[in-house]
This record gives structure tokens, C-alpha cells and sequence, in this order.
């Protein structure tokens, strides 16, 4: 029996969850992107700034825990990040529509150049690249684009 995954706001005790999704994610979606912060660094980051003063979302299965993470920013879709073995599933896409929902004006985001499967994850969702940059502006300094969805 599979268990429903609910989307939900994220709580302080969420915290250490969503950075382990964060960080299993990253490795496995972005292996060629050097990340200038360490583990322990990314935990503190999402523990005192990204649950506490973002409007942080998690996906939540009973039997797993948190599966996936997203952040809100204003109409900044700011982070999305699923553990590796429950890509495929959908929580992307019902994470995009509530961001969607939740930002009915427009959204705009950041994705690495190199992360094929999530620029065409974006694409699909109705996303357009509307800038290219050398990656002088973000911390990996790793080249990327932004993305942006009108209704």
C-alpha cells in the first residue's frame, strides 16, 4: 500500500530533514557543481534562515519523512529539491502548481546551465529562459539561467 504525500508548510523541527533532502538532491542532480558551503553550513543556512523566514514547503510520506522541498520567496521559486529516489513520482509537479497557486501573477527562477533535467522539467511547465549568465552572480560560480512563468 502506498502512503499519500502531503505538502505542507515547513516547522522548525523540519529543519534537519529538508537540508538531508537538500544536500542528497544536490549531489545527485548537480555532481559538477562545487559547492562553496559545507554540510554542516547548509544545515545551519536552512535550520536559521529558509524554515524560519521563507515560506518553506515540504513533501511528507508517512512511512519516508520528508521527500522534497520547495521555497517561496515573493514570486521567487527559489528552491526545489527532491531526494533522488522519489523523482518521478509527481511531487515536482504538485509542488510547481502550488508555487503557481501561490505566486497567481508570475513566478521567476534560477536554474544551473548544466541541470538538463530540471530546466526541462521547467520548460515543460510552462517556464521560459529569459536570461543567461556566466555564473558571476551565484556562490557556485556555475553558469545559469533564469526562468520565468507568466500565466
Amino acid at each position: 500500500m502506498t502512503h499519500p504525500v502531503t505538502l505542507r508548510r515547513a516547522v522548525a523541527a523540519d529543519a534537519r530533514a529538508t537540508a538531508d533532502v537538500w544536500l542528497r538532491s544536490f549531489a545527485a542532480a548537480l555532481p559538477t557543481v562545487v559547492r562553496p558551503r559545507s554540510d554542516d553550513e547548509v544545515r545551519a543556512y536552512i535550520r536559521d534562515v529558509v524554515v524560519p523566514l521563507r515560506e518553506t514547503w515540504v513533501a511528507e510520506d508517512a512511512e519516508a519523512g520528508i521527500v522534497g522541498m520547495m521555497v517561496l520567496h515573493g514570486d521567487q521559486l527559489s528552491q526545489l529539491y527532491l531526494d533522488p529516489a522519489w523523482r518521478g513520482r509527481g511531487l515536482g509537479d504538485r509542488f510547481v502548481a502550488l508555487a503557481k497557486e501561490r505566486a497567481p501573477g508570475g513566478l521567476a527562477l534560477w536554474a544551473f546551465q548544466v541541470n538538463k533535467p530540471a530546466r526541462r522539467f521547467y520548460e515543460r511547465h510552462g517556464f521560459t529562459a529569459v536570461e543567461y549568465t556566466d555564473g558571476s552572480g551565484n556562490e557556485e560560480r556555475e553558469p545559469d539561467v533564469r526562468y520565468v512563468w507568466r500565466p
